[in-house]
């Protein structure tokens, strides 16, 4: 694994779900116990739209040549992963079920992938972007 491959997975994953939330907007929610009623369609289409932007960058990303550039993109990812895994533990603590869980776990490893991969070592896996 290096920083590219991440983007490019993460890129994938992102765009997945954005497409996701747009075409059938009640699927994502409903794998945490969410029944979204149609009246609230609006807010997955424009998570969906984010999640479309935020799997474009991921994915153009991988062609960042300045490290300055390159550490902002992952420092923006690392910040949204770890908001959303805050958020989603509010969630819980206002009564959503316990299978947010994994989805915070989840938010957890990316954001420690995206630290290790992209501020701790380099591209090219040789030394700290600095």
């Amino acid at each position: 694994m290096n920083l590219s491959r991440l983007l490019l997975l993460h890129a994938l994953v992102t765009l997945g779900a954005g497409v996701v939330l747009i075409l059938s907007p009640a699927r994502i929610p409903a794998t945490v116990g969410i029944a979204l009623p149609p009246d609230a369609r609006l807010l997955a289409y424009l998570l969906g739209a984010a999640e479309l932007a935020l799997g474009a960058l991921s994915y153009l990303a991988r062609r960042i040549q300045d490290a300055g550039a390159l550490r902002v993109v992952v420092r923006t990812f690392i910040g949204f992963h770890l908001a959303t895994a805050a958020v989603e533990v509010l969630a819980f603590s206002q009564g959503l079920t316990a299978r947010i869980w994994g989805n915070v776990a989840l938010r957890l490893l990316i954001s420690l992938l995206f630290y290790f991969y992209g501020l701790r070592r380099s591209p090219a896996g040789t030394r700290p972007i600095t």
